[in-house]
């Protein structure tokens, strides 16, 4: 039965029955979202021979591909919750004319991101860690994913309309297509029929492909409360510039993700060789695996408090970041236990080489030593968005990343006898002092933009 956004009632439900209804299938679809990589470097890992090495080749073209998924957060993270906001006002027109937009824009940018990877796929990887032994599966990854930019543009982009309507089981679905075809063609296509990291990269395609197929139907379906329209193809300033400003603050965190797996991968290589840079590899799995449900929670709570935002209703913004803080604290908490106290199972995943584990068991400890408190970084960085606060958002995610991390990845070996350990531990620092600074400033700006509701 179709569900509108009058009865998913955004705007007097229960804030705790709300948030967990919307933010389940949004967590589900982000750890879904996360296997499509994170389920190739298992299969890759256990390549028989060379197990170790194509997963540091695949490890090495990360950068690249989170640097293609970030556009889709440029164009559709900032469209998204300004189509929300505009649902709250009661102009289901303007929503549609920001949706229709979007998705010209993320065409635009998936056929010139195809183009331009397959011409200069080899300097970056080069560039971004790759090494002779490596090289080789690098590249046989990295063209055959670039092939499919266009339907991860789509597919990831897309969905989140379908999320900032309140439909976020139909936002599920359409991750959880992609993530079993992917599941299922990984094996086949890696072993059976023998086309290791190749076999993996189309397998990932072809299930992009599907859940491409899925989101446009459902968008165009009477499923949805908002729909793509012929006549708001045309691309406007107007329409489109504000949503690129408001999804740069997705898009920073993103392509600085990108940035810093060039940082580490150049730095491990450096003082640690292509056991240090694997290790990498599965330590940025790990994070996303952390990061991403922490996402799907603020996904779900992103269209009550966008609504609720559009309409002037703010005690239920207070009542629903009060439980997103307290939820995301408790699961980041949960996710440094592990890391801290059960490394050796996480390293297994991906890899039975026991040097690599060994040196991956070590790192683990070291990179997530402070994760206990990035739920709070997470809960009031993706709320500013949720406001419409582009500007604090977009500093933020620079703090961390570019003012922070990077920087610390280059000075602190200088102080270390063990310059690989200083190189994973620049990432607990960073956050220590990020996690502080975002509170401080989200405390600030929250009792600014909500006290009017107490005159």
């Amino acid at each position: 039965m179709r569900k509108s956004m009058k009865s998913i009632d955004l705007g007097s439900g229960s804030i705790a029955k709300l948030l967990f209804s919307l933010a389940l299938p949004s967590i589900v679809a982000q750890v879904i979202n996360v296997l499509y990589n994170v389920v190739d470097r298992m299969y890759i890992g256990h390549i028989p021979e060379h197990g170790a090495l194509a997963l540091t080749g695949v490890g090495v073209t990360m950068p690249i591909i989170m640097a293609i998924t970030a556009f889709s957060s440029l164009v559709c993270m900032g469209g998204a919750p300004r189509a929300a906001i505009e649902l709250g006002k009661k102009n289901k027109e303007n929503a549609e004319h920001i949706m229709s937009n979007c998705f010209v824009l993320l065409i635009v940018i998936g056929i010139c991101l195809t183009v331009l990877t397959e011409i200069v796929a080899v300097p970056m990887l080069d560039l971004f860690g790759a090494s002779e032994t490596t090289l080789p599966f690098a590249l046989d990854y990295l063209r055959i994913y670039a092939c499919g930019t266009l339907f991860v543009q789509i597919a990831l982009g897309m969905n989140a309309f379908i999320n900032t309507q309140g439909h976020t089981m139909y936002g599920m679905t359409s991750v959880l297509i992609g993530a079993i075809a992917n599941i299922l063609l990984d094996p086949i296509l890696i072993f059976v029929f023998d086309l290791g990291v190749q076999g993996a990269a189309i397998a990932t395609i072809t299930s992009q492909c599907l859940s491409t197929i899925y989101v446009l139907w459902f968008l165009r379906s009477e499923h949805s409360d908002l729909k793509l329209k012929r006549r708001y193809f045309k691309l406007s300033l107007s329409i489109i510039g504000p949503c690129l400003l408001l999804g740069l603050s997705p898009f920073v965190m993103q392509i600085t993700e990108s940035l810093l797996n060039i940082c580490f991968n150049s730095s491990l290589l450096k003082y640690g060789g292509d056991t240090a840079v694997g290790a990498m590899a599965i330590l940025s799995s790990v994070m996303q695996f952390s990061m991403l449900p922490l996402q799907g929670m603020t996904q779900g709570s992103q269209p009550i408090i966008s609504f609720n935002f559009g309409a002037g209703k703010h005690e239920r913004i207070k009542k629903t970041f009060k439980l997103l803080l307290g939820v995301s604290l408790i699961y980041s908490t949960v996710v440094w236990a592990v890391s801290m106290f059960a490394p050796q199972i996480l390293a297994q995943m991906f890899t039975n080489d026991s040097t690599l584990i060994d040196y991956t068991c070590w790192a683990l400890r070291i990179y997530m030593a402070m994760s206990l408190i990035f739920g709070a970084q997470i809960a009031c960085q993706q709320t500013f968005i949720a406001l419409g606060n582009a500007k604090t958002s977009l500093f933020l995610a620079l703090l961390r990343k570019i003012f922070l991390l990077i920087p610390l990845i280059y000075i602190l070996p200088n102080f270390f006898a063990n310059r690989s350990f200083a190189v994973f531990l620049s990432e607990p620092v960073a956050d220590t002092i990020a996690v502080m600074t975002t509170c401080v400033l989200f405390a600030r700006y929250y009792k600014k933009v909500l006290k009017e509701e107490e005159v």
